[in-house]
């Protein structure tokens, strides 16, 4: 794709009007395609495009109505923050209020990529993108339609998963234009999803101290070559207390779940066969590693043999189950370790907590 030169929309108007179940259009990863996608951002519109990590639902994070549209086509609750999306350091200075030199260092390592800070936000960051915070999430994704598209539009851009609010997250357009096919303007089709999780969310506590939210594809042993302390939030692994402040998107609603029950099995491969056998019903289906699950007497998936595929295919897999008519789900729980926790993580909350040692 040739990058196209960044242009200032100021005087450009727009004539599209807000989506009433119009339908959603399909554009590609080409010149053309982007400009009208940038002109739609511009305009207040919502767009699928296409990160590293995610599908993203994009709207300018400094324009109150284009992000309510976003909160309205996923039905997110209002007080789960969204990430701010930018496409070069100077961007930053421009939505945080303040960059402390630990911020600097990890964007300095980690940017372009799947990591998202949490700072003080600059008052141009309405309240409704931030969830009613004082801060806000940023990120630089590395995805280059995604930079393109926010140098092209001259916005900031807000971009939560472009999916229905709870359900597994899209990791190709397809899988948005089958949640949001009416919703929205329109969704970029970048390809499929290379890290398949979202961002590894994290706040700074201190000059040297970072707590991660919410595990990604960057993990705490890599932060750890950056900030002296790396400390894991207790959210990450268990349910948020009734009224406990959100700090990081994915913290506190159950989330990433298809319409299946799932259930979470953590050990070894004799106590989950044993468990699935003891309480299959109709439509039962196993969620297992490669190689694994043909002893089993009920259909299975697979998910990759390692963390970094079990990343990339957990949300296409959990959309299979779902398109396949499965009730209920019995999945392999992965390693808590490296991207492992990030997967883990997921998983928990699809299955609404209801974890099973065997």
């Amino acid at each position: 794709m040739r990058l196209l030169p960044q242009t200032n929309w100021h005087g450009w108007q727009g004539s599209r009007k807000r989506r009433s179940g119009v339908e959603t259009k399909e554009l590609k990863d080409c010149a053309a395609d982007l400009w009208e996608a940038a002109r739609m951002l511009h305009d207040g519109q919502v767009v699928g495009i296409p990160t590293e990590t995610v599908y993203g639902l994009a709207a300018d994070a400094r324009n109150p109505q284009a992000v309510a549209q976003v909160f309205a086509a996923k039905g997110r609750p209002a007080d789960n923050p969204l990430i701010v999306h930018i496409a070069s350091m100077e961007q930053l200075t421009e939505i945080a209020a303040e960059v402390p030199p630990l911020a600097k260092r990890l964007a300095e390592q980690f940017w372009p990529g799947p990591l998202t800070m949490i700072l003080p936000k600059q008052a141009s960051i309405p309240e409704i993108t931030s969830g009613g915070l004082d801060t806000v999430g940023i990120r630089m994704p590395s995805h280059p339609v995604a930079r393109a598209l926010i140098r092209l539009s001259g916005v900031p851009i807000a971009a939560p998963s472009a999916n229905i609010s709870g359900y597994p997250s899209p990791t190709t357009a397809a899988h948005v234009m089958r949640d949001m096919q009416g919703k929205i303007a329109a969704v970029v089709d970048g390809g499929p999803c290379t890290v398949g999780v979202e961002s590894t969310v994290i706040s700074l506590e201190g000059a040297d101290t970072v707590r991660i939210l919410r595990p990604g594809y960057v993990t705490k042993e890599m932060l750890e070559s950056v900030a002296a302390h790396v400390s894991l939030d207790p959210a990450i692994l268990h349910q948020l207390k009734e009224g406990q402040t959100v700090r990081s998107p994915g913290m506190k609603y159950k989330h990433y779940s298809p319409r299946a029950h799932v259930i979470l099995a953590d050990g070894s491969w004799k106590g989950f066969a044993a468990l699935v056998e003891q309480r299959k019903t109709a439509h039962t289906y196993a969620l297992v590693f490669d190689g694994e699950g043909e002893t089993l007497s009920v259909p299975i998936l697979t998910y990759g043999k390692n963390d970094q595929e079990q990343a990339q295919q957990i949300f296409s897999k959990l959309r299979e189950l779902d398109d396949l008519g499965a009730q209920l789900v019995f999945v392999r729980a992965p390693s808590a370790d490296g991207v492992g926790l990030a997967v883990y993580n997921r998983l928990i909350r699809a299955a609404g907590f209801e974890v099973i040692q065997v």
